[in-house]
């Protein structure tokens, strides 16, 4: 059976973001700051785009998905699930100061939100594109 679209889409922008958020950081390491503002805006969109989706998706179907697994996989599912969701709530606010000191040149601010933020939205990211996985994909 395929998985339903927007659970499909929602976990692309994940990934998409992941990637964006990746590249920036080497972006920014190598002081290629012009590529690294277009990355970032780019993780903020998939990010924000993500948000708009998963929201929509969840008001809009009947159902909610709820895993099927077993043992050790099913312990696996919720320990991830259980740190992806309340960090999702969490870095929101982040996100949005990270940026807006950007926006405003204090880059000092900036760095010392993103020094945290950065890890965390990556893992947001990637542990977002496994819980999809283990709902939808992965055998049970």
């Amino acid at each position: 059976m395929r998985p339903p679209l927007l659970p499909t889409i929602n976990a692309s922008l994940n990934a998409l973001a992941g990637i964006f958020l990746v590249w920036g950081y080497h972006a920014i390491r190598t002081k290629n700051i012009a590529r690294h503002k277009k990355l970032m805006v780019s993780a903020f969109t998939c990010s924000a785009l993500f948000l708009c989706t998963y929201l929509y998706y969840h008001l809009t179907s009947r159902g909610i998905s709820h895993y099927q697994g077993k043992g050790i996989l099913r312990i696996i599912y919720f320990m991830v699930l259980g740190t992806h969701t309340p960090l999702a709530m969490l870095i929101v606010p982040f996100i949005i100061m990270a940026i807006r000191h950007a926006l405003r040149g204090e880059f000092d601010k900036h760095v010392r939100i993103t020094r945290w933020l950065y890890p965390t939205w990556v893992y947001v990211s990637v542990t977002g594109v496994i819980v999809y996985l283990m709902l939808y994909i992965l055998p049970t």
